[in-house]
């Protein structure tokens, strides 16, 4: 089972937000999406180059971290295959972890117990959230219509 141990994640200073969006904005435009791998250059204490051969999804993934610290918030690298405890799956979802709970006895959620402990996997929750934000907009969608259809001012 992977674990997602708490950190000491904190919100970005002013610095590294400004840092971000140059890094993104460099990285963004020598990105060659046509190869499996980059080779970016990376500096030393003694200023020496040493080139480094990353993969393009792993490249792409770090001008996606780069662009949500640039928007001033706190990062997390989750494995898509990890067990997380109710309170981490509850603080992702941002919701209570009664709240969570119900939702697992509900049957809303699959999760599984390691003793007496339950364990969502981070890909299921993923995909509930998922299909939780596109019921909501789907909701959204049917009262801004029902409220053109009665003439309600919101042409």
């Amino acid at each position: 089972m992977t674990h997602i141990a708490p950190s000491g994640t904190s919100l970005p200073v002013e610095r590294e937000v400004q840092l971000a969006v140059e890094g993104q904005r460099a990285l963004a435009a020598y990105l060659s999406t046509g190869f499996d791998t980059q080779r970016i250059q990376i500096y030393d204490d003694n200023n020496e180059a040493h080139q480094v051969e990353l993969p393009t999804s792993a490249l792409r993934l770090l001008i996606d971290i780069l662009a949500e610290l640039a928007d001033g918030n706190a990062v997390r690298i989750v494995p898509v295959h990890a067990e997380l405890t109710t309170q981490e799956a509850a603080d992702l979802l941002q919701v209570s972890r009664p709240h969570l709970v119900k939702l697992l006895e509900a049957q809303a959620l699959p999760f599984h117990k390691t003793g007496k402990h339950r364990r969502i996997r981070f890909a299921d929750l993923m995909r509930y959230k998922a299909e939780r934000e596109q019921a909501s907009e789907e909701a959204m969608a049917a009262l801004a219509r029902q409220a053109q259809e009665l003439g309600m001012g919101y042409e």
